[in-house]
């Protein structure tokens, strides 16, 4: 079984967005504070977009004797740009929906599957609940700059 902490962060933590942009309109959720940085829409493009690869790879974890995985790249993958052209409001159903497939999978591993690992470019050996950890921390960072950019002076 999961922490609880962590089983609470991964079922509901995605759900600060909506709150956070609420009061945006649609040029102050695209805008882009610096050329070449992400909008508000694209964090959350991003977001919903590696949940199916964070799915994929536990799965592998499950399936196979510790895979290793690339640095996952939104710009070095060709399908993001599909993903931004989603409008917002479609992009956090669906990040709703993907998160419901994760959490279904996560909490029901035994202990046996969460200590199942796979290896990280960067940070080595990981075991499910690492991984687990690691994803919501991920979004948290990406929470944290679409609250910043939902706050700066556009």
């Amino acid at each position: 079984m999961i922490y609880p902490t962590l089983s609470e962060r991964l079922k509901s933590q995605h759900t600060a967005i909506a709150p956070i942009i609420a009061k945006l309109n649609e040029r102050q959720i695209n805008y882009r504070l610096e050329a070449g940085k992400w909008s508000i829409h694209d964090n959350i493009a991003h977001l919903a977009k590696y949940q199916p690869i964070f799915l994929e790879r536990i799965n592998a974890i499950l399936s196979t004797n510790e895979p290793s995985f690339g640095r996952y790249k939104a710009e070095e993958d060709s399908s993001f740009n599909i993903w931004r052209e989603f409008s917002t409001g479609k992009l956090i159903e669906k990040l709703g929906a993907g998160r419901e497939s994760i959490f279904e999978r996560i909490t029901v591993l035994s202990e046996a599957e969460l200590n199942r690992a796979g290896n990280h470019p960067v940070f080595g050996r990981l075991t499910v609940i690492e991984w687990t950890e690691f994803f919501v921390l991920h979004e948290a960072h990406h929470l944290f700059t679409i609250f910043k950019l939902a706050h700066s002076n556009q």
